[in-house]
């Protein structure tokens, strides 16, 4: 499964609320973000096909579907790319002249993406970047994708903020990120996966020291979700607010449109 990196200023500390549960909350801090997936970044790929089944490559193509590429001379900015498989798609279904760029705080992740495109001949600028001061103009992007990264972000807020002033008024963000299932049977099995077989599996064939892989569940869990996750895009300058469960809900697609106005 996939635990796309993100950015976050290195100067500041991480920004954490108690989980439900009342567990001490996960490390964010950009120092740790950034050494754990430089240390799996060589058996990224690899290990999410593996935890997935390639079921994450649906989930991206469904998101391309629901919030497709803009008309020749738009832009598409993936933030938090990773290795770069969502802008990887985007890039293979926009035409020419659509400008795609994938951001990221992590180099190593970056280069196995720029690796990724040059063997698919895809025509995409990666760019190293903090996703709470992404260096971009305002409104340069018809559309905004992050998919498994929004979670990692020290502040979800600033994150958010940073798409919606990217994003043009009328623009798109679409975020593809892990959620809880609500049918009780199967978020008690998926919580045990999650909990148990997902971070074993995941940290020892990544050979990650770090615990990656269970971090990757404990942020999961963390995370708002549902009613909370729309709140929060709403609250950063975006409407229509579109939620679509996937797979049992172990995802969900948030699509939403930036504010005509482009106020927040």
């Amino acid at each position: 499964m996939d635990v796309n990196a993100t950015t976050e200023r290195q100067t500041g500390s991480p920004s954490v609320s108690p989980s439900a549960d009342g567990r001490t909350p996960i490390d964010k801090s950009g120092g740790r973000v950034r050494g754990m997936f430089a240390e799996i970044a060589p058996r990224y790929d690899l290990v999410n096909r593996l935890l997935s089944g390639g079921i994450d490559v649906r989930w991206r193509k469904l998101t391309v579907q629901r919030a497709p590429p803009p008309p020749p001379g738009g832009a598409v900015l993936d933030v938090c790319t990773g290795t770069g498989d969502l802008a990887l798609a985007y890039a293979a279904a926009a035409g020419p002249r659509v400008r795609i760029v994938a951001s990221d705080f992590c180099r190593p992740m970056l280069d196995r993406g720029e690796e990724k495109a040059l063997r698919a001949g895809r025509a995409i600028e990666w760019v190293e970047a903090d996703a709470m001061a992404l260096p971009f103009p305002t409104a340069a992007f018809d559309l905004v994708t992050v998919a498994f990264g929004l979670r990692n972000i020290a502040d979800t807020t600033a994150g958010l903020a940073e798409m919606a002033r990217v994003c043009k008024p009328g623009g798109t963000l679409a975020i593809l990120e892990f959620s809880l299932p609500r049918n009780p049977v199967i978020r008690h099995g998926y919580l045990w996966y999650f909990r148990h077989l997902l971070p074993a599996i995941g940290n020892s064939v990544a050979r990650n020291r770090s615990g990656a892989y269970t971090y990757l569940n404990q942020s999961v869990e963390e995370f708002p979700d549902g009613e909370r996750r729309a709140a929060l895009v709403r609250d950063a300058g975006f409407d229509r607010v579109d939620q679509v469960p996937l797979t049992f809900g172990i995802a969900t697609l948030t699509v939403a449109r930036r504010t005509a106005d482009g106020a927040t």
